[in-house]
């Protein structure tokens, strides 16, 4: 897998308008609306966008699939659950939008906890369901790069089982690049041998570079068999023309978002559901260090229901957001998941002011 940097949006595939501030509009998830967002990462520099995942929201696969055919680089990072699907359909299924789109799908892996029962999955137990997705990445994997294989496994099995269409190969590329995210015990070493890019919430620099150090060591402890593993970075990047612009909006949308909490937002009420993920209670015990940290990361949202990338926020300038990032670049970090609200707005305000400063 190639070491070079990627820099990647996020995609509101939400069944609900105005999430996390964005614009209300009637026809937010349409495939004319979803298409715009695409063409305008394409237009500004973006190599492509993540599709979040949970259930209850439209199928990433399936909008992935519908975006890919209407683009020409856009690189759908599809965001999938093992409790969704069986490994050798996945499989399948991605190698042949691979092949589709001309060798263009990135795959997030999701183990989280999603309410399994409403979609039939019975497997609650994190560590069951870690060594359950080591299972599943082994064979994703062995069928993306082998003419036939046969796994038998405590969580899945196959025989014989073989490939039509095959991922696209190119240079170091031999197959969709394998991201996951997890900062349990269980959800490390799953990393640390079967990924390909371990993504970081927006933790503070020696944070981020304590779990770089523990994951490479942990490679070389468990016998890593694939190319090293690279890192990135899902964080809000909140920019603007000048620094104190940059806190003075920060602030007021903080303030808003307070105001709906105190109202019990539904949009909140979800995006805290998700306090018992080690990555999540990570991020919101870090207010405890302080409201900014390493200069510009904003711990405050995550007090008034920011769950994931929106708990923590790199606040200021371009020149000061791309500043922190090329600290985390300094420490290995080369895979960027960027995001602010409006979502459309912002894929141009920082396509054209942050994505030159960090390739410069």
């Amino acid at each position: 897998m190639s070491g070079a940097s990627e820099h990647l949006w996020y995609v509101p595939n939400q069944v609900r308008p105005g999430h996390r501030g964005d614009d209300v509009v009637e026809d937010h998830n349409s495939l004319d609306t979803l298409t715009r967002h695409a063409h305008a990462l394409e237009r500004h520099g973006w190599g492509g966008a993540l599709l979040g995942t949970s259930w209850g929201r439209p199928d990433t696969f399936t909008v992935a699939t519908a975006l890919a055919a209407r683009t020409t680089t856009f690189k759908p990072l599809v965001a999938i659950r093992p409790g969704f699907w069986r490994p050798a359909h996945f499989a399948s299924a991605a190698a042949t939008l691979d092949h589709l789109s001309g060798g263009r799908l990135l795959v997030n892996i999701v183990s989280g906890s999603d309410g399994q029962a409403a979609y039939g999955d019975g497997e609650a137990d994190p560590v069951h369901r870690y060594a359950r997705t080591r299972e599943f990445l082994q064979i994703v994997r062995r069928l993306w790069t082998q003419e036939e294989v046969t796994f038998e496994g405590e969580h899945f099995s196959v025989t014989g089982s073989r490939l039509g269409p095959r991922p696209v190969v190119r240079g170091e590329r031999k197959h969709p690049r394998l991201y996951f995210g997890g900062a349990s015990e269980a959800a490390e070493r799953v990393a640390a041998t079967e990924a390909d890019v371990q993504l970081f919430w927006g933790e503070p620099l020696d944070g981020v570079a304590e779990r770089i150090d523990r994951l490479k060591r942990l490679s070389a402890e468990l016998g890593r068999e694939h190319a090293p593993l690279e890192f990135g970075l899902r964080v809000t990047t909140f920019v603007r023309d000048t620094t104190e612009e940059a806190w003075a909006d920060a602030e007021a949308t903080v303030a808003r978002l307070a105001e709906r909490a105190a109202q019990g937002d539904a949009w909140s009420a979800r995006d805290r559901g998700g306090r018992a993920a080690v990555g999540q209670q990570r991020l919101l015990d870090l207010s405890a260090r302080g409201e900014v940290l390493d200069e510009n990361l904003w711990t405050t949202p995550g007090r008034f229901g920011g769950g994931g990338a929106g708990t923590t926020w790199l606040v200021g300038s371009a020149q000061d957001v791309a500043k922190s990032l090329r600290r985390y670049q300094d420490l290995g970090v080369t895979h960027f998941v960027l995001s602010d609200t409006p979502y459309l707005r912002e894929i141009e305000r920082q396509g054209d002011q942050l994505l030159p400063l960090l390739r410069a």
